[in-house]
């Protein structure tokens, strides 16, 4: 299949709000795939390619000056064994190799296909086509039981191998398809309550309330001494965590799946900043930052298969195998016990509680209300820098928003303001159109994707929090950043300095 197909698909995708629809045009594309053209189409429509991690950031790719195709003509097969040579480019030389080979791909895209690749090897599709939807596209293209897919791409971890056995093996064998220890498990999500009254509300009967850690989600596997740690998004990461593998170890348990956060702590025992624990991911050797583990449930234990026990159960086990690893936790039915319990947390330097029905099966992606993380929302006043075009459904509108904070020493910014990050999340239709007709008008110049404008637009904007960043001057970026509104009734002088967003920056 050529990859324009594919973009073809996704434009579809892109172009509707119906979930029936993206569902359609993703299966009429994964019908004409050939075997082995199944899991890297998989790859790009996630925007996770099989190969892992490219070694290509937003700086190599943005300053290729190329030609592009005037057709067509790159095949699915082409691409991936391109990212495969990248993703094996290493040592000396390796820079000047990954950029010869990212201009060759680049000169044989058009430029839809690279503007769709460049996407997928930064890992922004946003094309609306999340795993659940793609789920239910592999299900109507293979004529399979959506939740016996929706199963076995949970339990093998493994979403394109999931593609490739509904598509071409039998609904025994994708039945057949189990927990394995050792094999990386995709993770349950949770929803969002506005506060514990609500998330009690939304699940019946007894709850577990539990910290919910500024940290990072890991899946631990254990097999006699043999123990695997992997990220919430798979990635085997073993190597890199010693002092978590050594902690396991010591478990009660010979066979043993873990599902928790990690993080690390400062000298008086608070958590640190979320970018410290997500530096030892990143680092092939072990550093001064000592991270660890809470774990919060338990999928297998000694031979026996937990995901399909309620967590009660799951529970009961976690807490005769973790100890003192185990999440803080409650377990109650009493909305004043549960609003306590969530002061507590905030109390002691975290994000607030994750609130479940005790009832809960395990299952992969965000189900429904049975897990509802809480923390409080902050908001900030920031000024709109510059705004990108935006693509699919939303091209020719002025959609991702550069946003600035207020400098009152101007010290980093000729400007007056610093970029601290940039969104697309929350705008309405009716959000968008405002955006393509004003900012225009006050626009000082533009590239090929972005219009600069002066900045004097303020804007609402709701953050889970902010993390340090060296790619901003102000060293500080915003997190899970949306759009509430825009503020005509405030002035640039009034919106928030960079100072406000640095305190957030815990030690």
């Amino acid at each position: 299949m050529q990859l324009s197909e594919v973009v073809a698909g996704v434009d579809a995708v892109t172009a509707t709000s119906s979930r029936l629809a993206k569902t359609a045009a993703l299966a009429a594309v994964l019908r004409g795939l050939a075997p082995d053209e199944i899991a890297p189409a998989i790859g790009f429509l996630t925007a996770s390619p099989r190969q892992g991690r490219l070694g290509v950031g937003w700086r190599s790719l943005t300053a290729l000056q190329v030609v592009h195709a005037d057709a067509p003509s790159l095949q699915i097969l082409d691409v991936d064994a391109a990212l495969d040579r990248l993703a094996a480019t290493a040592g000396a030389g390796s820079v000047a190799a990954r950029n010869a080979e990212l201009i060759s791909l680049a000169q044989r895209a058009t430029a839809a296909e690279w503007d769709f690749l460049t996407r997928v090897m930064l890992g922004e599709l946003r094309t609306g086509a999340l795993e659940g939807v793609l789920v239910d596209a592999i299900a109507k293209a293979g004529e399979r039981d959506a939740a016996a897919v929706r199963r076995a791409a949970m339990l093998s971890g493994d979403l394109g191998a999931t593609a490739l056995l509904a598509l071409t093996g039998t609904a025994d064998e994708l039945g057949a398809v189990g927990l394995v220890v050792g094999r990386p498990v995709m993770p349950m999500l949770a929803s969002t309550a506005s506060s514990v009254v609500d998330a009690l509300g939304a699940v019946t009967g007894e709850v577990s309330v539990e910290y919910k850690l500024d940290g990072a989600r890991i899946q631990v596997h254990r097999d006699g001494d043999d123990v695997r740690v992997y990220t919430r998004n798979l990635a085997d990461i073993t190597h890199r965590v010693p002092e978590i593998v050594a902690a396991v170890r010591e478990l009660p348990a010979r066979q043993v799946i873990l599902d928790g956060e990690t993080l690390s702590l400062d000298e008086d025992g608070g958590p640190r900043p979320f970018q410290d624990t997500m530096s030892r991911f990143g680092s092939e050797n072990a550093a001064e930052v000592i991270l660890r583990p809470w774990f919060f449930d338990i999928l297998h234990l000694d031979g026996q298969d937990l995901i399909d026990e309620p967590l009660s159960t799951r529970l009961d086990a976690l807490e005769r195998v973790a100890g003192s690893s185990r999440m803080p936790g409650i377990v109650t039915a009493d909305a004043e016990a549960a609003e306590e319990f969530s002061r507590q947390a905030l109390a002691a330097g975290h994000e607030g509680v994750m609130v479940k029905g005790v009832d809960s099966l395990y299952a992969a992606g965000r189900r429904g209300k049975s897990w509802l993380k809480v923390k409080p929302v902050l908001t900030f006043d920031l000024v709109v820098l510059a705004v990108e075009w935006g693509s699919g459904r939303r091209s020719g509108q002025l959609s991702n928003l550069h946003l600035g904070a207020r400098d009152p020493d101007a010290a980093t910014s000729e400007s007056g303001f610093v970029m601290v990050g940039k969104t697309f999340k929350g705008l309405t239709d009716a959000l968008l159109q405002w955006q393509t007709e004003h900012f225009p008008t006050i626009e000082t110049h533009r590239s090929a994707h972005t219009v600069h404008v002066r900045p004097e637009t303020v804007v609402e904007i709701a953050i889970d929090g902010v993390q340090r960043s060296t790619r901003y001057p102000g060293g500080v970026a915003l997190r899970f950043a949306r759009v509430k509104g825009y503020r005509p009734d405030k002035s640039p002088a009034e919106a928030d300095t960079i100072q406000s967003l640095q305190a957030l920056l815990r030690g």
